[in-house]
Order: C-alpha cells, then sequence, then structure tokens
C-alpha cells in the first residue's frame, strides 16, 4: 500500500545546497561569485589567492566598501542582498550580482570566513559558517575592506567533490574566470597566486594595456580597434584581424554591461562579419565591450548569469554585426601580415599554407586572390616550394610510357620487398599487380588485369592539383588523391589500435606551440594515454606543448593541427570514450590532418604509390566521409564525348 508523503518546506541549508549545485559548479564558479562582488563594492585592488586548484582554498581581499558588522550574517543568508530591493530594480539592474543567493550557496557547501570593515569604521568583523551553520560575529583585524575565504570546496557533498576534475583542470577553470573578470576592469589592479606563486599581477591599466597583458602583445598588434555607437547602444573594443585566427573558441570575450557572456545572437552576428574572410575551421579572435540600457536586457536567465536575453535582439544583431564587419572591411589584401598559424609563425610550409588557405573551395574564391597577394608581397623566405600553384609540367606521352616501364621495374621489386619476398630476376617482366582487397563489385567494373596493368592503371599528370590521372586498362581514370590518401591513412589508424597502439614516428625537431591552458591541463591529465595514439606531446610551460611524436603515417601533416584537434576531443569528449565508442570518428579526424593536402604537387612515383596503396586498402572506393575516390572514363565513354566511331 502507498502511503501518500506529506509536503513539507525544505530546511534552508538543504535549499542552500541545491543552489550550490546550480551556482556552484567547480571552483571557479566560486571564484567568479566572490570577485563580482568584489567589483560591486567598488574596489579598486583585489587580491586572489588559490590552493590546489581551489578545491583546497580560495581567498579573494579587495578594498570595496565593505560590510557593517551588523549585516555580516546577512551576507550568508539567501535572498539577501544590497543591489535590488524590486522588480523594477531586477529589470534595471546594473550590477553583476543581484541574485543574493552566491555567498550563502558558497557557504553550504565549505568552510567559509567573510571578515570586512567599513572605510568608516574603527576596525573589522569577522563571521564563520561552516557547513551552513553560523557562528557569532567576532572582531578581527582587517584593513578597511573586505576578505572571503572558502576552504575546501564540497567537503560535506562528497558526491559533488568526485565530480571536480584534476587540480590542473580546475585551476584552469579559475584562472579563466580571474582573466574574464580581469580583462573587463583594466581601472582595477588584480592579482592572482596559485599555491603561492604569483601567476598574474596586473597594475592599473588602459583598456588596450589590459588587453595586451591578457591576450598578448601579437593579438593586440594584428587587432582593429572597434568602437561605435547608435541609438543608445555602443561596442567597443578589439577584433583580430583574420589572418591571427584561432583554431578554438578561446580567444574570444564578449561583454554585455561589463558581465562576460556566450550569447548565440552575439555569437552569431560576429561569425557572419568574418563569414567571407576566415576559413570556415578557424575562429576569429575578439574583445567586446557591448553597452545598452541595462532594461533591454534581461540577466536573470540562467543562475550563473552567463546567458542574457535581449529585447530587440534583431536590431542588436544587426548592430554588432555592421559594426564588426565595418572594422573587418577596412583591411586590404596589400596591408595584410603574412598568413600565420596560431603560434605565430609563418607558414612555413606548402601543407600550413594549403591548410589555412587552399582547405575550402568556397573561401578561396573570396579569399584566394587577396591570400596570394598577401602571399606575394609579404612570403615568408623559408618557403621551400616555389613553383606556381596549379601548373601541371607538360608532359609528352612517350614519357609517360617510359614512365610507366620504369614504374613497374622500380615497384615489382618494390613491393616484393613489402610482402617479404626477393624480387625475381627479371623485374621488368614481373609486375603482377597485387591481389587487392577492392570491394568485389568495384573491381568487376575494372577490366581484368591483364599485361601486368594493375586495376588502377599507372599515373600519367596531376590535375590543378587535386585530381590524379591514370591510364587503365580501357580508358581514364580520376582519383581525387586528398580523399583518397585520407581513407588509406584511416584504414591504417584503425588496424593498428585495434591491435593495440597506433606506431609513433618521434619528431626530429619536436615542435612547440602556443597552447590554451585547457590543452595543458589535458596533456598533463592524458599525455602517457594519448601514446596510445601514436601522439607524444610534453608540456613545457603553462602555455606551451611540444609535440614530440605523430602516427607514423601522418608525418607530413601539420603536428600542431594535429595535436590540437586530438586534445579537443579528449577533453570534450573523455579519453575512455574516444578510445571506444568516438574511436572511428577521432582516427578520420586524424586521418583529416595527416592526408595529402589539395595543391600539393606529387611525383609520378608518388602519385603511382597512391594508386598501389588504394588497391590494398579496404572500402577505398569511398572517403571517410562517404565521396567516391575514384572514377572511370572507359575507351568508350570518351569516344561518345567525341561521337567517334558514329
Amino acid at each position: 500500500m502507498h502511503t501518500m508523503k506529506r509536503i513539507q518546506k525544505l530546511p534552508d541549508h538543504l535549499v542552500n545546497q541545491i543552489a550550490a549545485g546550480e551556482v556552484v559548479e567547480r571552483p571557479a564558479s566560486a571564484l567568479k561569485e566572490i570577485l563580482e562582488n568584489s567589483l560591486d563594492a567598488g574596489a579598486d585592488r583585489i587580491s586572489v589567492d588559490l590552493a590546489q586548484g581551489g578545491i583546497k582554498l580560495i581567498r579573494v581581499t579587495d578594498n570595496g566598501g565593505g560590510i557593517a558588522a551588523a549585516d555580516l550574517p546577512l551576507a550568508l543568508d539567501r535572498h539577501a542582498t544590497s543591489k535590488i530591493g524590486s522588480l523594477d530594480d531586477l529589470e534595471n539592474v546594473a550590477t553583476l550580482g543581484f541574485r543574493g543567493e552566491g555567498l550563502a550557496s558558497v557557504a553550504s557547501v565549505s568552510r567559509l570566513t567573510l571578515t570586512s570593515r567599513p572605510h568608516d569604521a574603527e576596525h573589522a568583523h569577522q563571521i564563520v559558517a561552516i557547513d551552513g551553520t553560523l557562528h557569532p560575529v567576532e572582531p578581527a583585524a582587517h584593513a578597511p575592506g573586505t576578505s572571503v575565504e572558502i576552504v575546501d570546496l564540497y567537503f560535506n557533498t562528497p558526491a559533488r567533490r568526485k565530480f571536480l576534475k584534476s587540480e590542473n583542470t580546475e585551476y584552469a577553470h579559475c584562472e579563466a574566470t580571474f582573466e574574464r573578470i580581469a580583462l573587463a576592469h583594466p581601472q582595477v589592479e588584480f592579482i592572482l597566486r596559485h599555491n603561492g606563486k604569483v601567476v598574474w599581477r596586473l597594475p592599473q591599466q588602459s583598456l588596450a594595456e589590459r588587453v595586451g597583458a591578457l591576450l598578448g602583445r601579437d593579438f593586440v598588434e594584428a587587432s582593429l580597434p572597434v568602437d561605435t555607437g547608435a541609438a543608445g547602444l555602443t561596442l567597443s573594443g578589439f577584433v583580430a584581424s583574420p589572418t591571427y585566427s584561432k583554431a578554438s573558441r578561446d580567444a574570444q570575450y564578449f561583454y554585455v554591461n561589463g558581465r562576460f557572456v556566450r550569447d548565440k545572437i552575439a555569437q552569431h552576428a560576429l561569425r557572419q562579419a568574418y563569414r567571407d574572410v576566415l576559413h570556415h575551421d578557424r575562429h576569429p579572435a575578439y574583445a567586446l565591450f557591448f553597452t545598452l540600457d541595462p532594461a533591454n536586457v534581461d540577466v536573470n536567465v540562467h543562475p550563473t548569469k552567463i546567458e542574457v536575453r535581449f529585447r530587440e535582439s534583431q536590431g542588436i544583431h544587426q548592430f554588432l554585426f555592421h559594426s564588426v564587419h565595418k572594422a573587418l572591411a577596412s583591411t586590404t589584401a596589400g596591408a595584410s601580415p603574412a598568413v600565420t598559424l596560431d603560434d605565430g609563425q609563418p607558414a612555413g610550409n606548402d601543407t600550413a599554407v594549403a591548410a589555412n588557405v587552399g582547405r575550402n573551395e568556397d573561401a578561396l574564391a573570396a579569399f584566394g586572390t587577396a591570400a596570394a597577394a598577401a602571399r606575394a608581397a609579404d612570403s615568408p623566405p623559408r618557403m621551400p616550394f616555389q613553383q606556381p600553384r596549379y601548373e601541371q609540367q607538360a608532359m609528352p606521352l612517350h614519357v609517360a610510357r617510359e614512365a610507366i616501364g620504369g614504374y613497374q621495374r622500380q615497384f615489382a621489386g618494390l613491393r616484393e620487398e613489402e610482402r617479404g619476398q626477393t624480387p625475381p630476376v627479371s623485374s621488368a617482366t614481373a609486375a603482377s599487380p597485387l591481389p587487392s582487397p577492392l570491394a568485389a563489385a568495384e573491381l568487376a567494373a575494372l577490366p581484368d588485369a591483364s599485361d601486368g596493368i594493375p586495376p588502377l592503371g599507372f599515373a600519367l599528370a596531376q590535375l590543378h592539383g587535386v585530381y590524379i590521372l591514370s591510364q587503365c586498362e580501357d580508358g581514364l581514370i580520376v582519383v581525387d588523391m586528398h580523399a583518397a590518401h585520407e581513407r588509406i591513412v584511416y584504414e591504417r589508424l584503425k588496424n593498428a589500435l585495434e591491435e593495440d597502439t597506433i606506431p609513433m614516428q618521434p619528431l626530429l625537431l619536436p615542435v612547440s606551440f602556443a597552447a590554451d591552458r585547457f590543452e595543458v591541463a589535458t596533456a598533463h591529465e592524458h599525455g602517457e594515454a594519448m601514446q596510445r595514439l601514436g601522439i607524444e606531446l610534453a608540456p613545457l610551460s603553462p602555455t606551451q606543448i611540444a609535440v614530440r611524436g605523430v602516427p607514423v603515417w601522418l608525418q607530413d601533416g601539420n603536428p600542431v593541427e594535429l595535436a590540437r584537434a586530438v586534445l579537443k576531443d579528449v577533453r570534450e569528449i573523455g579519453l575512455s570514450q574516444v578510445l571506444t565508442e568516438r574511436r572511428n570518428e577521432l582516427l578520420a579526424t586524424m586521418a583529416c590532418h595527416g592526408a595529402v593536402r589539395a595543391n600539393r604537387q606529387l611525383t609520378l612515383t608518388e602519385m603511382n604509390a597512391l594508386l598501389r596503396d588504394m588497391e590494398a586498402t579496404e572500402r577505398s572506393g569511398q572517403c571517410n566521409h562517404g565521396r567516391p575516390t575514384w572514377s572511370r572514363l572507359s575507351m568508350r565513354d570518351l569516344d561518345n564525348l567525341f561521337m567517334r566511331g558514329r
């Protein structure tokens, strides 16, 4: 028999812990609540101390207005706040905090000490809350201002504590929060220490200086100032020129009335503004401050206040789009710097430039001429290939025939060697094609390989740096070289991982790149396990990672892009998932980074090697995205094209 349970009012302490579940997701969210209180109190000097990524200790000390002794217990009480008093106030809220539950929530899941002294008071007072229980207010010593000290976050809620990540990762989140807030308040001096070591010491400075300090001088040098206003809306700050783009979204700082937010409307407007000047895999970088009448934006959408809602979203979209679009329009091809990669290195090899410029055909139309001009105007001195990009040297047919003969001689030996047999004496005649795992139906469509001509024939030339043209038994085969190579690499990676570990190629010279703190934390946490994927990473500093080894089949790719792609998946999806159910998606991404890029000039030998690999690879009729990798025009198809024999 089911007994009716009566409805009961939850005890305050439990209510606070429930609220803490929404507001205090991790140490960084507690830090955010307290820093915002310091700023609301008018502080212009704030120092932050963290221990063990903020799990052990978060202490924030400010020189703001302070809290009267009698109000200290209220500061830790739920829905008690000095910032709003009515619905009108809520609709026009101009402070960062207003919900009155931040400190109460934190106090319910930690040991919290609040010490404060108003500027007109003789001395300070302090209140301690342990497990949500308030101890009486006592006198204390403190300069004018307030200190909040949080020790052992989640000590009383072990289930929540279990969900915290490693100290490195939690610290990375805290530092990100600190930087977001410091960026928006250049007029405030900030200090951040972790485990006793000073990480940031930011003096009171101008916005440009603060942006330079936090986002790097190279960002400021490569960025365009924005300063526009219309109908009560203003947008100021910096947008990076398209060449300074990132492989991830970390350098995107967007503020609404001084509050860091992630807003879909704003993100969409900014993405649109960059659309015709930025490759679709890259992300723009910006630090933008948008202000409008508080009554026209609702900040009370989400407990953590990371989302906002605009009243006039369409007008705001237009305003943001046009402001940034106009700023970007002022860059010209001649003036733009050389195409640079993330770590500020000029793109020093064809793969890098092709990766930056050549990957996106649509963007090429708009961007190609500008990029070509930029490269011509300012090409880095260490570019190895100087030949024009789309030129295939003329090749009389008898040369092609000789090449085929020579290729057969050369390859017969090479392939036998691979299969562990000694090459036959008359290697010129013994060019027997390999037994091929191309799908039966695909092979049936190809004529029998007589005269030692393999199913996909022999390469004649390369077309526009994208297709390989090959003469087969009965006509012409056109191969999309990037798609085909991608599939070959992908199948090799899959087979190797199934058998245990992808073989690694140590790099002669490790390549280091400027990484964000999450990439570094992930490399610390999962570096060893990632060696199963054939990637060896070594964090050099809090902002640099060195790539020491890559999978042996990806050694011609861009090691930095490969490392970034894998770190991103491991961080977002988790390593165990990446190695199990999401494995093939990750390997496909890796293969894509290692495959021959379009516009890379191949020699005939390389083209033929690719054709032989296709014949020996399963599923090589489609690339990883399901598009065909080759197509055949028989002599009959060609005859029809030219109406021969009619």
